[in-house]
């Protein structure tokens, strides 16, 4: 039995499969995905809806995720002149932000789906996990989108906002939390400065780092085995 964790997919599905294929995960095995499944890269809804169907697979809440549970509702609506009109400047703002992240494959393939699948599709999002803490290995992990820059260990976790769990960078320079391991996405490793092995997984200064640029030109999607610290990878042909 093992622990997996994959970094942000952003639309990648093809690349997903390939790294399901070389960790050969079994029904047994547990695989985390740390967010942002969704936008940027070619099929978003595709990757979301295999997870979906995947019993042993959880995935946590990324800002991506968060925006698409921002506008999707709304943008579900039909068009009408009552329906535009109760578009505030927070829904304006939003979709503003969203389409300046990439939203574009999210909402080709999601006006593609029937009306039942988009609530499924909508459901899965609502229950995305904020964060989950694991063992494996003898070992104690944290995990999280963002990077719980914030922490403190007298602060309760439901005491941390949206933003520190899902938009916050981490500060890698520094260990956050002393005694678990902190897993995140968000950040590509091709940006952090202490990486020895830019567009690698970053392991250092108690964090293991993994979303090494799926959606972005020359990047590749990562996973980690918690119990052994293997590492896989899968890269655009």
């Amino acid at each position: 039995m093992s622990t997996y964790v994959i970094g942000d997919i952003h639309g990648e599905y093809d690349l997903f499969l390939q790294l399901l294929d070389k960790i050969k995960l079994r029904d047994q095995d547990t695989l985390y995905v740390m967010g942002d499944v969704l936008d940027r890269g070619p099929h978003p809804l595709k990757a979301l809806l295999k997870l979906m169907e995947m019993p042993n697979a959880f995935c946590m809440l990324g800002n991506h995720e968060w925006m698409a549970l921002e506008c999707l509702p709304f943008l579900m609506e039909e068009i009408t002149e009552e329906a535009a009109e109760r578009l505030g400047e927070k829904q304006i703002k939003a979709l503003a932000s969203w389409m300046q992240n990439g939203c574009g494959t999210t909402l080709e393939e999601f006006r593609k789906l029937d009306r039942e699948t988009q609530e499924e599709v909508l459901d899965y999002l609502k229950d995305l996990l904020l964060y989950a803490e694991v063992e494996a290995g003898g070992k104690r992990f944290f995990l999280v989108h963002a990077g719980l820059n914030d922490y403190a260990p007298q602060k309760p976790i439901e005491a941390y906002s949206l933003f520190d769990l899902i938009w916050k960078r981490a500060d890698y320079s520094r260990r956050i939390i002393p005694d678990k391991t902190l897993v995140s996405g968000h950040t590509p490793t091709q940006t952090i400065t202490e990486n020895p092995r830019p567009g690698f997984v970053y392991r250092g200064n108690g964090h293991l780092a993994v979303d090494c640029g799926a959606g972005f030109t020359g990047g590749r999607l990562a996973a980690v085995c918690l119990e052994s610290g293997e590492e896989f990878y899968a890269e655009k042909e």
